[in-house]
């Protein structure tokens, strides 16, 4: 049987392996589940919603994994033999399974289809009769080809909410390029603005335009479910990096619109805003901003500088942005005193906002951190318990539990297809 399923459901296994519903106590804080006779559901409010995943590596898989994290089913549809393009990104691995992968998708069942074969295709427009959304991030025109269009399948379910997410929209000169995050980033302006002042442009440390357009795709999909509960029909809804990483760039653009001011990078500091950037001290980086008179004058008195108080061109914000060398080098000087330690304790309390400059370890140390709880776990079949970070949101009347570890490749083919779609075994050895 296995065999035969090559061209279309690879990868099957027999053991299906649930992720647990309650975490071990590990170092971190992890979330905590109740039980289903407590206040909270824990079922979530798409419950009830079959969501078909056409999509691969981050900005389709983030929007798909925050739809099953409020507790829609979720079936990834991934290429036979090889599945989506990060199962092979890593280091790390955690027994040949990449972890990349599945820092984005949990919460999904994974099913192995060849698109272009047509038996693949039938099964697509099965379940997509059968669902309420569909996201692809396909080349613009790719599933046109393969009979997959939104056209084609909003005509077999007019309910249904299909969701596209390219690099660069779907008309216009770069509608046929490879749509990357570090690329849209590029192109959109986010790295001409990050960096230090004089030095190369940077790309961010996390792709933040994928993860965008990710949130962007699962707000407007929100937005549409509520749109068909008026209308009782769906609609195709586009996304695409560049267009979120323009809408991202928010004072930056408007700045250059209005009045043709042209960004510049400033590294940990605020165009606008003085001190507001990062310190180095004695063993560390710290963080102040001082937003308004009240908190520069504090910053000084705390930091034992209240000299700076009685010079003018220090007594405003407008004052200080123009004099913000030679203030920035005074500044500069006297963090470099002491330890970060010295400087969180003795800025306890204060009105301004400030923190240190935390690398991965220590974010996953802080106390705030501990005491959120973001950190959750799930074991997973062959890799065994995995963490990450949770949701990141909180609901008043139901919980967000990771249901399903993220999937071994083609995992669920054979469940979907007897239960969903109502295959019996001979046609399915036939496949």
């Amino acid at each position: 049987m296995m065999s035969r399923l090559a061209g279309l459901c690879t990868g099957l296994t027999i053991r299906l392996h649930l992720a647990s519903s309650c975490r071990q106590v590990h170092v971190w804080a992890f979330r905590r589940c109740k039980s289903s006779a407590e206040d909270k559901y824990t079922t979530g409010p798409l419950s009830k919603i079959r969501v078909v995943d056409l999509t691969r590596v981050l900005a389709g898989p983030f929007c798909t994994m925050l739809l099953g994290d409020l507790g829609a089913e979720v079936i990834k549809i991934e290429k036979p033999g090889s599945g989506d393009d990060t199962r092979s990104w890593g280091p790390p691995f955690m027994n040949s399974e990449s972890v990349y992968f599945m820092s984005v998708n949990r919460n999904k069942k994974s099913m192995t289809v060849d698109l272009k074969s047509k038996q693949g295709q039938k099964i697509v427009e099965e379940l997509v009769s059968k669902s309420d959304i569909l996201v692809e991030n396909y080349v613009p025109g790719k599933l046109d080809d393969l009979h997959l269009g939104h056209e084609h399948l909003m005509k077999l379910n007019p309910a249904l909410i299909y969701c596209s997410i390219t690099g660069f929209g779907e008309t216009g000169p770069y509608t046929k390029r490879a749509g990357y995050d570090v690329i849209a980033s590029a192109i959109g302006g986010l790295m001409h603005i990050t960096g230090s002042k004089d030095g190369d442009p940077v790309k961010v440390g996390v792709a933040m335009t994928d993860l965008a357009t990710g949130l962007y795709a699962h707000g407007a999909i929100m937005a549409a479910l509520i749109e068909r509960q008026k209308t009782g029909r769906g609609q195709r809804i586009q996304c695409n990096l560049l267009s979120s990483q323009v809408a991202l760039l928010t004072h930056i653009a408007c700045n250059y619109l209005n009045a043709g001011i042209e960004a510049q990078r400033w590294g940990t500091a605020h165009g606008s805003i003085v001190p507001y950037q990062g310190f180095q001290t004695s063993d560390g980086w710290v963080v102040v901003g001082a937003g308004n008179n009240r908190h520069f004058q504090d910053l000084c008195q705390r930091i034992q500088l209240p000299q700076l108080l009685s010079e003018k061109k220090y007594s405003s914000n407008e004052n200080r942005v123009k004099h913000r060398n030679e203030l920035i080098d005074i500044l500069t000087e006297r963090f470099l005193q002491q330890t970060t330690a010295h400087w969180l304790e003795l800025l306890e309390g204060c009105g301004f906002p400030y923190g240190p400059i935390n690398n991965i370890h220590q974010v996953f140390n802080d106390p705030q951190v501990h005491h959120l709880g973001i950190v959750d776990s799930v074991q997973h079949p062959t890799a065994g318990r995995v963490l990450f970070p949770g949701p990141a949101v909180g609901y008043s009347t139901f919980q967000q539990p990771t249901r399903l570890p993220p999937p071994i490749l083609g995992q669920h083919s054979t469940e979907i297809l007897k239960k969903l779609l109502q295959y019996n075994s001979e046609e399915i050895e036939k496949l």
